[in-house]
C-alpha cells in the first residue's frame, strides 16, 4: 500500500482527505458509517461569534451535476462550540480544523482569540461563503479585503491558519499571494459558485435567499484549474476541494498542485465517499506504482511546457 500522509503548515495527516466543512457537521454525525480515525482530518461546522439561525427555507436544491445551498453558517456560536461540541471529538486521533466566518476583521480576531490553546490543530478562515450578507466573500474577493482579515487573525491565533478562498476572485492567484504575504500557513480552494435555479410554476427562484452556492461534480474542472493557479503562485501549501467525488478526482487534485483534499457534497450522495476515496487513492497509487502520495503534488505538465504542442 502507498504511504498517503501528508503535512499541511507542520501538521502531520495520516491520510489527505479531510471533511469540508458545513458537510460533517461537528464531526459525529457519520459514526453510524465509519470512525473519525479513518480520515485525515475534519473542517468542523463554520462557527462565528454568535449563534445563527442561517438562512430561511427552502435552502437546499438539486441542480445537474451537483447541488445549491444557501444554508448561511447556522451554528450555535463560540461558546456552545467550545463548551458542547468540541469537547466530544477532542480526544479523537483526527486533525481537527475550526473553520471560522465573521462579520469584520476584528471578529474574526476575536474567534482566533478564544481558539488560542483549544484543541483544534488548524484554524481555517472562511472568507469565502457566498451566503452570507455581510463578510464571507465580500473578504476575499479582494487584496484588501483577505489581507484585512488575515492580518487581524494571525495577531491572535495559536495555531496554523488556512485561509478558504473564493472562486468569485477576479485573479484568485492574486488572492492567495496577498494572504501568504501576511502570514497564511496553507489555503483552501474553492468554495462554492454562486448559482440560482427557478422554479417554472410559482416563477420565483427555488431557494428563498434567491442565490445559492453551487457544489458537487460540476464543480471539479473550475477547482482543478484554480488549484493549479494557485498551486504555482505560492509557496505554500494548497488544500483543494470542489467537485471531489472519486479517488481519481483527488489524484487529478494532487496533480494540479494539492497537497491535500476536503470532500464535501459527495458525503450527501454517499456518506461513505470519502473513505472510498481514501481505499480509490491507495488502489491508484498501487497500480501506477507511487510509493508516496505527496511525490504526486503538481506533477502534471501543460501542454506548452512540451515544445511540440503546437504541433498537435
Amino acid at each position: 500500500m502507498a504511504d498517503l500522509s501528508v503535512t499541511i503548515a507542520g501538521v502531520p495527516f495520516k491520510n489527505p482527505v479531510i471533511a469540508a466543512s458545513g458537510c460533517f457537521g461537528f464531526g459525529l454525525e457519520y459514526e453510524d458509517f465509519f470512525p473519525l480515525e479513518a480520515l485525515g482530518g475534519v473542517s468542523l461546522k463554520g462557527t462565528t461569534l454568535e449563534a445563527r439561525a442561517g438562512n430561511r427555507p427552502p435552502r437546499i436544491a438539486e441542480t445537474p451535476a451537483g447541488m445549491l445551498n444557501s444554508v448561511g453558517l447556522q451554528n450555535p456560536g463560540i461558546d456552545a462550540f467550545l463548551r458542547e461540541e468540541l469537547p466530544k471529538i477532542a480526544g479523537r486521533d483526527v486533525v481537527r480544523i475550526a473553520n471560522i466566518a465573521g462579520r469584520s476583521p476584528a471578529e474574526y480576531r476575536e474567534l482566533a482569540e478564544r481558539l488560542r490553546g483549544a484543541a483544534v490543530d488548524l484554524i481555517e478562515v472562511n472568507i469565502s461563503c457566498p451566503n452570507v450578507r455581510e463578510g464571507g466573500a465580500a473578504f476575499g474577493a479582494t487584496c484588501e479585503g483577505a489581507v484585512s482579515v488575515v492580518r487581524e487573525v494571525k495577531k491572535a491565533a495559536g495555531q496554523p491558519v488556512v485561509v478558504k478562498l473564493t472562486p468569485a476572485a477576479a485573479d484568485i492567484a492574486e488572492i492567495a499571494r496577498a494572504v501568504e504575504s501576511e502570514g497564511a500557513d496553507a489555503v483552501s480552494l474553492i468554495n462554492t459558485l454562486l448559482g440560482m435555479r427557478i422554479d417554472l410554476e410559482s416563477r420565483r427562484p427555488v431557494l428563498r435567499n434567491n442565490f445559492g452556492g453551487l457544489s458537487g461534480p460540476a464543480l471539479l474542472p473550475v477547482a482543478l484549474r484554480m488549484v493549479w493557479q494557485v498551486s504555482h503562485a505560492v509557496k505554500i501549501p494548497v488544500i483543494g476541494m470542489g467537485g471531489v467525488s472519486s479517488g481519481r478526482d483527488a489524484v487529478e487534485m494532487f496533480l494540479a498542485g494539492a497537497s491535500a483534499v476536503q470532500v464535501g457534497a459527495a458525503l450527501f450522495r454517499d456518506p461513505f465517499a470519502p473513505v472510498k476515496i481514501i481505499g480509490e487513492m491507495n488502489a491508484w497509487c498501487d497500480t501506477h506504482g507511487v510509493e508516496y502520495v505527496r511525490d504526486l503534488r503538481g506533477a502534471a505538465s501543460l501542454w506548452e511546457d512540451d515544445p511540440d504542442w503546437r504541433l498537435l
